[in-house]
C-alpha cells in the first residue's frame, strides 16, 4: 500500500475517504453506529481442490503443516487488498481507508474449560504470499501457545477492574472519546481484534457449525468471517444427479454502509475462487486474478 502524506483530517492508521457518493457521505451521519448496519453473508466452499493441494504441500513434510485456516487467512487478506472497500471503515460520521492489511483471531492454548485464550494479530503487505503468511502465523501461534508476551488491552483492562467502579466507568468514557477521534494509545490496540482489516473466529475447530459474529463500535474491524466444521453436502448436475462432496460454510458480517451489494457480491465471488484454486495464493496477494 502506497503511504501518502498525511492530510489534516486523516488518522494515525487511516487516510480520509474525500472523494465519494452523496451517499455514502451521508449515510454515516444517518446511521453513525458499526452494530446498526451489520450484514450478513453466508458462502459454501467446495474443499475438493483444497484437500487435494494440502495433501501436496504437506508432502514435502514442512515443520509446521500448512491448514485449511491458513488458506482461509491468505485468501480473505488477498481479497480485501483486490477489493479496498473491504478495508475501510467508519469512525466519528467520517468514512476511512485503512493504512495496512491485516487478520486477527483467538488461539485456545488448549482444548479445556479452564484454559487461556492468547490474541494473534497478523500483518500482510501487497507483496506476501502464502508462504511468508504461513511463515508468520507459525510464530504467533507457536508464541501465543507458549505464553504469549502480554499485550497492552489486557493489561488496561486488569487495571480498570481493580479501579472503583464509578472512576472505571468515567475511565472507560474517556476512552471511548479517544477510539472515537483515533487517539488511543497505539499500543494499548497493538493486538485488539477490533482494529484489525478482519476477524477470523475458526468455530470449526471446535466442532461447531457456521454462524455470525456481531461487530463493534469500539474499534475500527468492519469484516468478521466465521469458520464453520467440515461437513458433506449434495452437488447437483444439470440432470439432476447429486453428489456428495466435502465442503466449508463461511459466515461473513460486512458494515453495509462501506459499499454497495454488488461490490459485497463480487468480493465474495473471489473469495470463494481463491479458496477453490489455492493454487492463485502463491502469487504476491496483489496480483489481479481473472474469476469472473
Amino acid at each position: 500500500m502506497s503511504k501518502e502524506k498525511r492530510r489534516f483530517g486523516d488518522r494515525r492508521d487511516a487516510t480520509l475517504i474525500r472523494q465519494q457518493d452523496g451517499m455514502h457521505l451521508i449515510m454515516p451521519m444517518i446511521y453513525p453506529n458499526r452494530c446498526d448496519n451489520e450484514a450478513f453473508i453466508s458462502e459454501r466452499i467446495d474443499l475438493t481442490n483444497i484437500d487435494k493441494y494440502l495433501e501436496k504441500r504437506n508432502a514435502e513434510n514442512p515443520e509446521f503443516k500448512f491448514t485449511l485456516f491458513h488458506l482461509i487467512v491468505a485468501a480473505i487478506l488477498k481479497t480485501i487488498i483486490l477489493r479496498p472497500k473491504l478495508n475501510r471503515f467508519v469512525a466519528n460520521k467520517n468514512n476511512y481507508q485503512r493504512n495496512s492489511y491485516s487478520a486477527s483471531f483467538v488461539v485456545k492454548k488448549q482444548f479445556s474449560d479452564t484454559s487461556e485464550e492468547g490474541l494473534a494479530f497478523i500483518y500482510a503487505t501487497e507483496g506476501s504470499t502464502l508462504d511468508s503468511l504461513h511463515e508468520d502465523l507459525f510464530k504467533q501461534i507457536s508464541r501465543e501457545k507458549k505464553g504469549g508476551a502480554g499485550n497492552a488491552t489486557s493489561s488496561t483492562m486488569d487495571i480498570l477492574n481493580k479501579l472503583p467502579r464509578w472512576v472505571g466507568k468515567t475511565a472507560v468514557r474517556f476512552i471511548m472519546w479517544l477510539d472515537k477521534h483515533g487517539w488511543v494509545p497505539a499500543d494499548m490496540v497493538a493486538t485488539d481484534p477490533y482494529y484489525s482489516s478482519v476477524t477470523l473466529s475458526n468455530l470449526g475447530s471446535i466442532k461447531l457449525k457456521c454462524g455470525y459474529h456481531h461487530l463493534t463500535n469500539w474499534g475500527t474491524c468492519s469484516l468478521f468471517c466465521i469458520i464453520g466444521e467440515k461437513k458433506l453436502s449434495p452437488f447437483y448436475d444439470a440432470d439432476g444427479n447429486v453428489t456428495m462432496k466435502e465442503t466449508l460454510d463461511l459466515g461473513l458480517t460486512i458494515d453495509e454502509r462501506l459499499a454497495d451489494g454488488y461490490y459485497y457480491s463480487k468480493s465474495v465471488r473471489l473469495l470463494k475462487y481463491l479458496l477453490e484454486h489455492p493454487e492463485e495464493l502463491e502469487k504476491p496477494l496483489k496480483e489481479e486474478v481473472q474469476y469472473e
